[in-house]
C-alpha cells in the first residue's frame, strides 16, 4: 500500500534532494493522515457515545487530535519547500521542526483533557456497555495504526524528517493506547472489572509521553545541535583525499533543516606550495564534496610551515605538553616569531563546546606556565577555540 501510494503521488520519489519531491512526500503523508484518522475518530467518537465509554471517546478525541496534527505536517511540508528568498536566504526547511513542535504541543493538550476526564471517569464511574463492534473498530483502529506508523517512519526515513518522525511517534503511543482499551473493554465484559477511567489515564499517559519525546527530538536541531560523527569523518576523509590538503582544522556544519547544510574548514596547505594550483584544488574539492554529500561547504586555505626544523621540533614538544595537561584539549595554527629577547609562540588552544571561560582561562594560564617552564625564552599568545566539529582533531 506504503509504495503504491508513493509511486501514484509522488514523481521521481527517489530523488529525495529535491525540495518539490520532500514537499510532495510531507503532503501525502498530511493528506493520509487527516483522511484515516477522521474515519477513526468519527467512529470511535460513535462507539464511545453508545457504549458510554470515556476511554474511547478519549481515543477519538485523540485520533481528531490527529487530524490537526496531519494538517500541521501538511502544512509544515508546503512551507518547508519554499525556495528561498530575500528575508531567508538559506531556505524554509526549518519550518518542518516548528510543524513538529507544533504537533507536541497539540499532543500535550490531548493528553491533558483525556487524562482530565478519566480521573472524573474514577471518581463517579459509569457501566460500559460491551458490544462486538466496538471490538471490531478498536482492532480495525490498531492495524491502521499500525500500517499509518509504518508509512511515515518510511516516508521519514525516505526524506530525513523529523515531523514523519514526531508523526510515527504518535502513531505507535495510538496503537498502545487502544490496544489498552481494547484489553480492558474485554476484562468489563468477561471478568465484570470496570477499568474504563483508569485505562483513559494509562492512554494519557501515553499521549503525553509521546508529546515529550517529540518535543526533545525537534527542540535540539531548532538550538543548533553538533553534527552526526558520520558526517564529520567523511568531511575529513574527503577533504584530506585531496593532493595538497595536509590537515583540517576549525570545521563547522550548521543545518537549516533536512537537505539544507552549511560547512566551513581551515585547509592546512604547505606554504611553499604553487598559490594558484593550491587555490585550484581548494575549489574542486568544495564544489565536489559539496555536491556528493549535499552541503555547501566553505574552504579557507590556510598556509603552514613544514619544512621547518626548529618549528616541527617544538611544535611536537608542546603538542606532548598539552598531551600531559589534558588529553582532550589540542591545538592548530601553530606559529613561532622570534625577537630579540623571546620567541613568541602563537597557536589556538582547542576545547570542548561549553567549557566557562574562567576554566578557558585557567587552562591557557597552565599551558603559559608550562612552556616558560620548558624554556624560559617562549612566551605564549593563546586563543581558545572550540571544537565545533566533536572530533577533538587539532
Amino acid at each position: 500500500m506504503t509504495k503504491l501510494l508513493i509511486r501514484f503521488f509522488i514523481k521521481n520519489p527517489d530523488n529525495t534532494a529535491d525540495p518539490s519531491v520532500r514537499e510532495a512526500y510531507g503532503m501525502l503523508a498530511g493528506a493520509v493522515g487527516i483522511a484515516c484518522n477522521v474515519i477513526l475518530g468519527a467512529v470511535k467518537f460513535l462507539i464511545g457515545i453508545m457504549s458510554g465509554s470515556v476511554a474511547i471517546q478519549a481515543d477519538a478525541v485523540n485520533n481528531l487530535a490527529d487530524v490537526g496534527s496531519s494538517a500541521v505536517m501538511l502544512i509544515g511540508a508546503k512551507i518547508a519547500g519554499r525556495p528561498a528568498d530575500q528575508k531567508h536566504p538559506y531556505g524554509h526547511a526549518r519550518m518542518e521542526y516548528i510543524a513538529a513542535l507544533v504537533i507536541a504541543f497539540l499532543i500535550f493538550l490531548v493528553g491533558f483533557e483525556l487524562g482530565k476526564e478519566s480521573l472524573l471517569k474514577i471518581i463517579s464511574p459509569e457501566p460500559v456497555e460491551f458490544s462486538f463492534a466496538m471490538i471490531a473498530v478498536l482492532v480495525s483502529s490498531i492495524l491502521i495504526k499500525l500500517w499509518m506508523s509504518r508509512f511515515t517512519a518510511h516516508v521519514g526515513k525516505k526524506i530525513d524528517s523529523s515531523t514523519m518522525s514526531a508523526a510515527t511517534s504518535d502513531s505507535i503511543a495510538d496503537v498502545i493506547s487502544t490496544g489498552a482499551i481494547l484489553v480492558s473493554s474485554l476484562v468489563g465484559y468477561f471478568g465484570g472489572i470496570n477499568l474504563d477511567g483508569y485505562i483513559g489515564i494509562v492512554v494519557a499517559l501515553f499521549v503525553l509521553y509521546a508529546g515529550i519525546g517529540i518535543l526533545r527530538d525537534t527542540v535540539s536541531p531548532l538550538m543548533g545541535e553538533a553534527p552526526d560523527e558520520k558526517t564529520v569523518s567523511e568531511l575529513y576523509s574527503r577533504i584530506l583525499s585531496y593532493d595538497g590538503i595536509i590537515g583540517i582544522h576549525d570545521l563547522m556544519v550548521h543545518s537549516y533543516g533536512p537537505g539544507k547544510r552549511i560547512a566551513s574548514a581551515h585547509a592546512e596547505v604547505r606554504s611553499d606550495c604553487d598559490i594558484m594550483a593550491i587555490h585550484e584544488v581548494i575549489d574542486t574539492a568544495e564544489r565536489e564534496i559539496g555536491a556528493e554529500m549535499g552541503i555547501l561547504l566553505t574552504l579557507h586555505l590556510d598556509p603552514v610551515e613544514v619544512d621547518n626544523a626548529i618549528l616541527n621540533e617544538t611544535r611536537e614538544k608542546i603538542a606532548a605538553l598539552l598531551r600531559e595537561i589534558d588529553p582532550a584539549v589540542g591545538f592548530h595554527d601553530f606559529r613561532m616569531v622570534s625577537g630579540e629577547n623571546r620567541t613568541n609562540l602563537l597557536f589556538d588552544v582547542v576545547v570542548k563546546p561549553g567549557m566557562p571561560l574562567f576554566e578557558q582561562q585557567q587552562l591557557t594560564k597552565r599551558i603559559a606556565d608550562a612552556v616558560r617552564e620548558m624554556d624560559p625564552s617562549y612566551y605564549c599568545i593563546l586563543s581558545v577555540d572550540m571544537d565545533f566539529g566533536g572530533t577533538g582533531a587539532n
